[in-house]
């Protein structure tokens, strides 16, 4: 299904999501109606390839052979498959490190989006997987697609806060954050982590995080705090936010040099957004970083 034919169906409504309260907070509420009105053609776009709709961005090596030569006519077309497919990588290396999953076992992806990941996960390890965003337009939008694909008993949106999940102690065998943390305190949400996860469950992050070797956030951080509405945290804050909350780190691995490749190549497209020299400069002169944190339950 393509995002015009999906267009037709997210009229059925908030009322398909499970709702729980509102979001807490005045910020809280801008942001939900931030993605509430968003619809950029690069997330959209990159989703119509294989109806796997994501809100990240992409790890590793250009495919130049995939492209073909900039002078076909099909060259856009081929362009967007190749950033939809560093897209999916990205994902698939955030559930490599989630650890053992049994099909009885309960993930959550707090910041689900539209769902892509929620989806990954299930087809990967056969479980039932929980997300939580603020948005009930992207959570009308994932649950839709879950129905589509005939997993809604196993893959379910909601709309709530991550920082007040609705989720027992102990629930979660394992869950992560994929480029949401920035929307919110660190120690909230890592305490909200520690609080769902079994203990020897694992925690799993991608994020943009800036360098505290740099000394203080560059003024190409503060562009892309700007454009998206966040406060991107340190890499200091999350390691110091963690141990806060019983999570241990099991890996950090600096993904900036394997983001590059995304980045360079979706400011040459048609779906540039203006904000992909802030996150080149700033990615290549260190005060910028891409980091996968995992981290287990104690």
């Amino acid at each position: 299904m393509t995002s015009t034919e999906f267009s037709t169906t997210v009229a059925t409504s908030t009322a398909n999501s499970a709702f729980i309260p509102a979001p807490a907070t005045a910020y809280q509420e801008d942001i939900a109606r931030y993605w509430d009105h968003e619809a950029r053609p690069v997330n959209l776009r990159l989703g119509d390839v294989d109806g796997l709709y994501h809100h990240h961005y992409g790890i590793g090596d250009i495919d130049h052979a995939a492209l073909g030569g900039a002078e076909g006519g099909t060259y856009e077309k081929k362009l967007i498959a190749e950033l939809h497919r560093l897209e999916s990588a990205q994902a698939e290396l955030l559930l490599d490190h989630l650890g053992p999953v049994e099909r009885g076992d309960t993930l959550v992806d707090a910041g689900c989006g539209r769902g892509g990941s929620m989806v990954m996960a299930h087809q990967r390890f056969g479980c039932r997987v929980e997300g939580v965003t603020l948005s009930a337009k992207q959570a009308d939008f994932a649950n839709q697609r879950a129905r589509e694909l005939g997993i809604e008993d196993h893959v379910r949106a909601r709309v709530c806060n991550m920082l007040d999940m609705p989720f027992a102690a102990g629930q979660a065998a394992a869950s992560w954050n994929n480029e949401s943390s920035m929307y919110v305190d660190l120690h909230d949400l890592f305490a909200e982590h520690s609080r769902i996860l079994a203990t020897g469950g694992r925690y799993v992050t991608i994020t943009g995080c800036w360098n505290p070797r740099y000394g203080q956030p560059s003024k190409w951080v503060s562009q892309i705090n700007a454009h998206f509405e966040c406060n991107i945290h340190s890499r200091r804050e999350y390691l110091r936010a963690m141990a806060d909350n019983r999570l241990v780190p099991q890996a950090v691995i600096d993904l900036t040099q394997a983001t590059l490749p995304y980045w360079e190549l979706r400011a040459t497209s048609s779906l540039v957004t203006g904000i992909e020299e802030a996150f080149i400069s700033s990615y290549k002169d260190g005060s910028f970083q891409y980091l996968l944190i995992a981290a287990d339950r104690i």
